[in-house]
């Protein structure tokens, strides 16, 4: 009895799981059986046939060619080869004499009829491929024209069968959320961030470690804001999916991951580190910490600012204590936004109209340019990007709807108020990260001179500190409502701006 090799395969190791090996593997058997003929060695095999580069495949070739045995069993002729490629190397080895057998089809290699009938199964098998190659794209366009992702989700998000949106989950969602704030301080990098994320508890589909490459594609992919980038061809599509993030969290990632944005990572977390800056050189003073105490001090040659942690929070306390107002105050200032918010709903209804105009507007360009593009008018390349720019664009319009919806100019001025009245408290009793972002939001300047600190109150924070009081020490009526004018106003301008 002769030896040969036996060679089976399926298509992915889903189809492992069930019979089909099996299937193969019994035929063959009963073949070699018919025939006379000892099988050597099995290489069993889940992989496609219609791309070269078959591992088992590539292996047993060789051991054909070295004549290790005299030929090969295959269950037929489409699981040895669906590309001509590796067809054409079972023909090189039948031209070398080697035995080529297909368990399920009658034909003898050795003739010239029965090359041809292989060859033309053959033919038939790699065209077979293109067609379904061809037909799967054309499904994964339309459904990326529908919005929908036709791939597993990315992290943060879950699959909900096909057809349809994938859905935030509602476990990894927010810490990959916290995640892009987290890079977007500047104060993290991919090592960092994937440390910090992993010590949160943040897994990957597999329930190991996010990479840190995972990370820096998973911090580029406008997945998150509700686009789909195919990374190939470089095509956008709208999402139907629920954003993440905001656009405008996404854009300062990206530009932190171009270095186009200050990312540094904290060395000492002194509470006041960078934000008390000399008031001769400008430079930020370096904490350092002597005999249980902090000191701040400016580090140039010529620089003599220096002042001691818990006196520059006196100081910050100081200028913070006129922020306080009484429950007459904040009473007055409550019926007053009361009384505007009627007038305030048709501006924010005119407002909304301007933003779906917009919209609108985009989408139509969005539809001439596709149309442009189907007629030849414009190239591939440049209907990408001119297609991405727009989608980005609209994504812009959408979060001002979002914002407009959600949100007022007399919400941000009764804010302001709240923050106020609570600043002296919260930075006495608050923790370190609460104190920081008080100070960030309140201050515009901390300017150490000689050992004093000068606290400068950002807008329009100052303009509450700076009230006028009557001689009992209360603001009078009219000095509320032009204080809650200017507030107002205010507000609105950041509200416009953004």
């Amino acid at each position: 009895m002769k030896d040969y090799f036996a060679y089976i395969r399926v298509s992915s190791a889903k189809q492992g799981e069930g019979v089909s090996l099996q299937e193969q593997r019994d035929a063959i058997r009963r073949y070699a059986q018919l025939e006379s003929l000892r099988i050597a060695e099995w290489f069993e095999e889940k992989v496609t046939a219609a791309k070269r580069g078959r591992s088992v495949f590539g292996r047993m070739m060789k051991g054909l060619k070295k004549g290790a045995v005299s030929g090969v069993v295959i269950h037929k002729i489409d699981r040895s080869a669906r590309n001509l490629r590796d067809w054409a190397d079972l023909g090189e080895l039948l031209d070398r004499g080697i035995d080529v057998r297909f368990a399920q089809e009658s034909l003898d290699l050795r003739s010239r009829g029965g090359r041809l009938s292989a060859d033309i199964q053959a033919v038939v098998a790699a065209d077979f491929i293109r067609n379904l190659r061809e037909e799967t794209k054309k499904g994964i366009y339309g459904r990326l024209k529908q919005g929908l992702y036709p791939r597993p989700a990315p992290l943060g998000y879950r699959d909900n069968g096909s057809g349809k949106p994938k859905t935030v989950d509602p476990a990894k969602g927010p810490l990959v959320k916290q995640a892009y704030h987290l890079y977007a301080t500047g104060q993290y990098g991919l090592k960092d961030l994937a440390e910090k994320m992993h010590g949160l508890g943040l897994r990957n589909r597999g329930g190991g470690r996010v990479s840190i490459n995972a990370w820096s594609i998973l911090l580029k992919n406008p997945f998150y804001i509700g686009l789909i980038r195919l990374q190939k061809s470089g095509e956008t599509f709208e999402g139907v999916h629920a954003p993440l993030i905001a656009k405008s969290l996404f854009d300062r990632v990206q530009l932190i991951i171009e270095g186009r944005a200050p990312k540094r990572a904290a060395v000492h977390d002194h509470l006041l580190r960078l934000r008390l800056k000399c008031g001769a050189c400008g430079y930020h003073l370096v904490g350092e910490r002597q005999k249980g105490r902090v000191y701040y001090r400016c580090h140039t040659k010529k620089c003599s600012a220096s002042v001691r942690e818990d006196r520059a929070n006196q100081a910050i306390l100081r200028a913070f204590h006129p922020l306080e107002l009484s429950d007459k105050e904040m009473a007055y200032a409550s019926r007053r936004i009361k009384q505007l918010r009627k007038s305030e709903a048709q501006e924010a209804e005119n407002a909304r109209e301007g933003i779906q105009l917009a919209l609108s507007k985009l989408r139509e360009r969005v539809g001439r340019l596709t149309d442009a593009f189907l007629e030849g008018v414009v190239d591939r390349d440049l209907f990408e990007e001119r297609k991405k720019a727009l989608l980005m664009g609209r994504k812009d319009l959408e979060e001002r709807l979002r914002r407009n919806e959600n949100g007022s100019a007399l919400d941000q001025a009764a804010g302001f108020l709240e923050l106020a009245k609570s600043a002296w408290l919260t930075y006495e009793l608050g923790q370190p990260e609460e104190r920081r972002d008080l100070l960030d939001n309140l201050t515009s300047n901390c300017v150490v001179d000689g050992k004093n600190l000068m606290v400068m109150l950002r807008e329009p924070f100052h303009l509450i500190a700076d009230r006028p009081r009557s001689s009992c020490g209360t603001p009078s009526r009219g000095t509320l409502r032009t204080l809650l004018g200017k507030l107002i106003a205010f507000a609105q301008d950041i509200h416009n701006k953004t």
